[in-house]
């Protein structure tokens, strides 16, 4: 917080920060005639949207002072904003404002007696927060009267013609407001000035800190050098450089392959035929060559490449704090000190914070095998220039063809280049743009843009509605990033480029869509992909309501917005966005497994806007989940295993994953918690400062267990099975063990005429047997085997879904047998291939001849995952032991999901991660973390050792669904329950169960309904599909918002609860976003019960007085309020909801 003193003397500690919609209202309260004026009127939401950059002087109860737009070019129309620069050079004295380093005023606001200082600290803000900004420009055709603080602030430009166009033109300089720091060489007399900045920073210093600081100042030569920077004669900033750099080790750690291993390109006389490219490669010494990685590897085995370094190092940065937005004014002056280096780099630790000054440097990305604790930083010296960003000519296309040479799919990027120069369409009929970003006469990137046309399909579809007005936007001013090349000097330059490209196409809006790396419709040349990434913002898919689209005929929503397009993960980037900065995360986390649970964590984190993570890793056996070598249209179309729902193949496609991970694939083995590495089945070693650990529960090959029974004999059972696995053994976890069970069996077992058998007792052995019957397995052939039940729970909680299941396999002549122990594989024979089995029964033992095992049972903790739990001494009882806070015996390591229980302190036994919603718990322990990583969170309350706490209770459902025996779609939700009280939820809800049909007729429908008449469970058993997603909403929903379910009921008005949700007015439950509808509601009647609670009783801290629900609606403007909510709702939702009418539409 700053100070500020109104005209009057008074004081008011304020803060400068960007503007919300939220501060529309207050700001059109500050607008006044003399506003207008000068501004004209305005739309504050639309200028809010549209500007630049929005800034609003607030005080300590957050009531706004002051108020600011700016924009990148000038108020109204008195030029095209794509040629306000030319426009200026002609009329005004205004050379040296640039697109780079100018912004124009578009609105300022103030109260009246805070108007001066709150204009000085907004321009000072703003000059601090934007570095390359040198100019501030209200320029606008309203000739009006300015108001004292914008003339004291502001001076007039010189006009060059006579008579010139008729407008106001002022200009603001950066000089009087945040003047650039003065640099200088160090001197020994500046010690004293240096000390306080580091013992600032560090909050402690050493004794030998002093004489250390001394001794570089007093050491500085050609290769070592000290710099202060000032501000008013008083050091604020102590650098030091040398350009002693171990390029080797850098090059041994991190992929620095685009800038030339940091090593100068000098011609080497070599006789062979590459020797002409090496001569043109040192023509151009700054120019970075991308080339294939073997190419340069060759390159450099033989010796042509020379090994000077060419790079000088930052070895010691503090800056006051006040002046830490300005780091950036040094960079100039000490590639001064370098004059024939062409690389200033500096490395961090991965822990600390990314401070101002890295902002300008390139981030270089990693190599697997590092083991360095710190991340390194580039800045190429072709920085130091500016940028300037036109209309592609066709003279460029020789410079782009050599800037995108050897870059995937540019072929791609060249052929829309020629539509666009030939015709300025693409294939399929939309509108392109292509834009070239240029330093000194030279291309180094290019853009090219098509028209969005599919904006309906994506506002349906993503939830691009959190970051932009959609009404405020014109249809044409959203279009899609076709392609974008940069070279990597001038990565710094990106946020411009878009910038510049927004205003020179007239666009507000971008997208960019990554589609999978396996998928056709992958056609985009991005490089790199994360310097759009940190541009733009990625944009959450939407659930989406399935609708009865025959049913509706012409009230169903538009055929763009339902008709399925190829899956693809949304960037946006918006004006607003070009100038809003991110803060990046350096930490090292590290996620073992790609369960629901390590996947919903990693979504949460990817989605944060403001936040850009640079490390993270998912170390999962198989890859992530959607690499597959064998590509199908659906998952599910491989069978065996049931699903919760939680991310299908589309929905994964949908998420920004794969381009923020970098992907592990192999089982952990090891984990050593004082060098702070996972190590992989591969030998690899995965460093890691914060590491999640939610591999889940796995069946594991089953024990044969010690018979009792004279005909089998008695064998000691080890504790997990150490044997050859038999070939024809299958042991289903996840879809690669599914796949090569399925391709295993249509090979060598589909027309034979041997045994299947089934081992198991959980839902997973019936969609089993139906992926075996849908293959073509008779029935006869098939032995489905129970071991005993744990704990009494049952596979299917609704008894006519289970008779009507074991009905079917009786019809199919599938044999079924229960309580059945494994006591041997092939009679102790060598067990490989499998050729029988035998079981302990209740009665006779059960001897079968088998030609495939599918095995679905034994599920527990893998045994690689326990080895490196157990070997690193975290605590483990049978599953990883956590506290509420997820966190383990180690403060780095993290646990979650089934793999989990929580420390026997809490007397909770009966609760752990497994009993809830994966995905739920995945999010909650993102936001246990995210304060960590994340400045603008407050870090959550750590509860001290010994301290009670309870263990968190989640409330998402339990999803369970599949295809089970006879093609029978099952799904069923339940309300989390604890493991060890499986049937009370069932005992309560008997008479509270709302069911049509019969499970024997393949049309059940049950609903149970908690006290509360909330909906708390739901069975489907059909032989038709599901709309899963639709029947998903259900949940939690009160029974009168659901068209008065239990009214209509038991008045026997609901013959088939199938019907019955299929009707047009439950889709407005469906929507994604009716629970803020619901919400908004309940906020209207809440307010209105405590209202008729205060009138009824005379106490006002009784608060047990119930209230009517009639009672509450006899209020006509409680009526007014819930009539209006709805009738907006459904208006601003009509794109997705056309079914419903509302005043206006008629």
């Amino acid at each position: 917080m700053r100070t500020v003193t109104s005209a009057s003397g008074q004081e008011e500690a304020v803060a400068v920060r960007r503007s919300e919609s939220a501060d529309a209202q207050m700001i059109d309260s500050l607008i006044s005639s003399q506003t207008l004026q000068l501004f004209g009127r305005v739309n504050i939401i639309h200028l809010l949207e549209k500007a630049n950059l929005a800034v609003t002087l607030a005080n300590e109860k957050e009531e706004i002072l002051a108020h600011a737009s700016f924009f990148d070019h000038p108020v109204g129309d008195l030029v095209d904003q794509t040629l306000w620069e030319p426009f200026l050079q002609k009329h005004l004295r205004a050379e040296k404002c640039t697109p780079w380093n100018t912004l124009f005023l578009h609105l300022f606001v103030s109260q009246p007696d805070f108007s001066a200082a709150s204009l000085k600290e907004i321009m000072r803000a703003v000059f601090n927060a934007v570095a390359e900004l040198d100019y501030i420009c209200l320029v606008s055709p309203n000739v009006g009267v300015l108001e004292a603080a914008l003339e004291d602030t502001f001076e007039p430009l010189q006009r060059l013609t006579d008579p010139g166009p008729e407008c106001l033109a002022l200009i603001c300089h950066r000089q009087e407001h945040s003047p650039r720091l003065q640099i200088r060489t160090a001197r020994v007399e500046d010690h004293d000035d240096i000390v306080p900045l580091f013992a600032e920073q560090t909050k402690q210093l050493s004794a030998e800190r002093p004489y250390c600081l001394a001794d570089l100042i007093e050491a500085q030569n050609e290769k070592n050098h000290t710099v202060v920077c000032e501000s008013g004669r008083v050091t604020v900033s102590f650098i030091s450089l040398t350009s002693d750099v171990d390029v080797k080790c850098l090059n041994h750690n991190f992929d620095l392959r685009e800038f030339s291993g940091l090593y100068k390109n000098q011609k080497i006389e070599d006789d062979g035929p590459d020797s002409q490219a090496d001569v043109e490669g040192e023509e151009k010494t700054t120019e970075i060559q991308i080339s294939d990685p073997q190419q340069q590897e060759e390159t450099q085995s033989t010796g042509r490449v020379s090994e000077k370094s060419n790079a000088f190092c930052i070895q010691c940065f503090a800056i006051d704090k006040k002046y830490e937005m300005r780091s950036a004014d040094c960079i100039p002056y000490i590639f001064n000190l370098f004059p024939d280096l062409d690389f200033c780099i500096i490395t961090v630790p991965t822990l600390s914070p990314e401070f101002p000054l890295l902002q300008s440097f390139h981030r270089v990305t990693r190599l697997p095998t590092s083991s360095l604790q710190n991340e390194l930083y580039i800045f190429h010296r072709d920085g130091l220039g500016n940028v300037e960003v036109r209309q592609a000519v066709a003279a460029d296309r020789a410079a782009v063809c050599d800037l995108v040479e050897g870059l995937r799919l540019s072929e791609m990027l060249l052929q829309d280049l020629d539509f666009f120069y030939e015709t300025r369409w693409d294939l399929s009929g939309g509108a392109l743009q292509a834009f070239v970003a240029q330093v000194n006469g030279q291309v180094v990137g290019i853009l090219i843009l098509r028209d969005e046309q599919d904006i309906e399909y994506i506002r349906a579809r993503y939830n691009i509605e959190s970051f932009i007005y959609f009404s405020h936007h014109r249809y044409e001013e959203h279009a899609q990033i076709r392609h974008f090349v940069l070279k990597p000097s001038f990565q710094r330059f990106s946020k411009h480029l878009f910038k510049e490209v927004l205003r020179l196409a007239h666009r507000s809006c971008l997208y960019l869509r990554i589609y999978p790396s396996d998928h056709s419709q992958e056609n985009s040349c991005v490089h790199h992909l994360d310097w759009v990434l940190d541009c733009a913002v990625p944009v959450r898919p939407r659930r989406q309501i399935i609708y009865p689209l025959e049913e509706l005929g012409i009230n169903g929503p538009s055929r763009r917005i339902t008709e399925d397009q190829a899956p693809f993960a949304l960037s946006l980037i918006s004006r607003k966005l070009t100038m809003e900065p991110k803060v990046t995360v350096n930490a090292r986390v590290v996620v073992v497994g790609a369960s629901d649970t390590g996947l919903s964590f990693l979504e949460v984190l990817c989605f944060c806007p403001h936040l850009k993570f640079n490390n993270l890793t998912l170390i999962s056996t198989h890859g992530f989940p959607h690499d597959r070598s064998n590509h199908h249209d659906d998952d599910d179309g491989v069978g065996f295993l049931s699903t919760s729902h939680a991310y299908s193949r589309r929905d994964l496609a949908q998420l920004p994953l794969q381009s923020c991970l970098t992907v592990v694939t192999g089982t952990m083995v090891g984990i050593n918690r004082k060098s702070k590495y996972v190590r992989v089945s591969d030998g690899r070693k995965v460093a890691y400062d914060h590491l999640i650990l939610c591999t889940g529960l796995q069946y594991q090959v089953p024990l044969s267990k010690p018979v009792t029974n004279s005909q089998l004999q008695n064998q000691t059972a080890p504790r997990r099975y150490t044997e050859l696995v038999p070939s024809n053994l299958f042991t289903l976890n996840d879809l690669h063990d599914c796949r090569a069970a399925r391709r295993w069996l249509t090979a060598n077992f589909v027309e034979l005429e041997e045994n299947a058998i089934v081992f198991g007792n959980t839902i997973d052995v019936f969609t089993t047997v139906e992926t075996l019957l849908g293959l073509g397995v008779q029935g006869s052939r098939i032995h489905l085997v129970h071991p005993p039940l744990d704990l009494g729970v049952p596979c299917f909680s609704e008894p006519p879904v289970k008779k009507a299941v074991y009905a079917f396999l009786e019809e199919a002549e599938v044999r079924v047998h229960h309580n059945c122990v494994l006591a041997q594989m092939n009679n102790g024979d060598h067990p490989d291939p499998l050729t029988s089995v035998s079981f302990t029964t209740d009665a006779e033992p059960l001897h079968l001849q088998c030609g495939v095992f599918m095995n679905l049972s034994n599920r527990g903790v893998s045994y690689d995952a326990f080895r490196s739990i157990n070997s690193s001494f975290l605590v483990f009882d049978r599953r990883l032991v956590i506290n509420a806070a997820f966190q383990t015996s180690d403060s780095a390591i993290f646990g979650a999901g089934p793999l989990t229980k929580f420390s026997s302190r809490y007397h909770a036994d009966e609760w752990s991660h497994a009993n809830f919603n994966s995905k739920e718990v995945g999010r909650d322990l993102a936001a246990m973390l995210l304060p960590l990583f994340d400045p603008t969170l407050e870090p959550a309350d750590e509860h001290q050792p010994g301290e009670d706490c309870l263990v968190p209770i989640y409330k998402q459902a339990k999803i369970q669904g599949g295809t089970l025996p006879g093609g029978i779609h099952y799904l069923h939700f339940t309300k989390p329950s604890p493991a060890s009280l499986p049937g009370a939820p069932l005992k309560n809800l008997q008479d509270k169960g709302i069911a049509t049909g019969r499970a024997a007729t393949g049309d059940y429908f049950c609903l149970r309904l908690d006290c509360y008449e909330l909906v708390e469970k739901l069975t489907c058993y059909s032989l038709k599909p599901l709309p899963v997603s639709n029947y998903l909403s259900l949940y939690g929903k009160h029974q009168q918002l659901l068209g008065q379910l239990s009214t209509y009921y038991y008045r026997s008005l609901i013959p088939d609860l199938y019907s019955f949700f299929r009707q047009s007015w439950s889709l407005a439950v469906y929507h994604d976003r009716f629970s803020d509808f619901e919400q908004e509601l309940q906020q209207i009647t809440s307010t209105k019960v405590d209202e008729l609670r205060r009138a009824v009783n005379d106490d006002d801290d009784d608060d047990d007085v119930s209230v009517p629900p009639e009672e509450i609606f006899k209020d006509a403007e409680t009526r007014a309020a819930l009539r209006s909510g709805a009738v907006k709702y459904l208006t601003y939702n009509r794109n997705l909801l056309p079914m419903f009418t509302y005043p206006g539409r008629l």
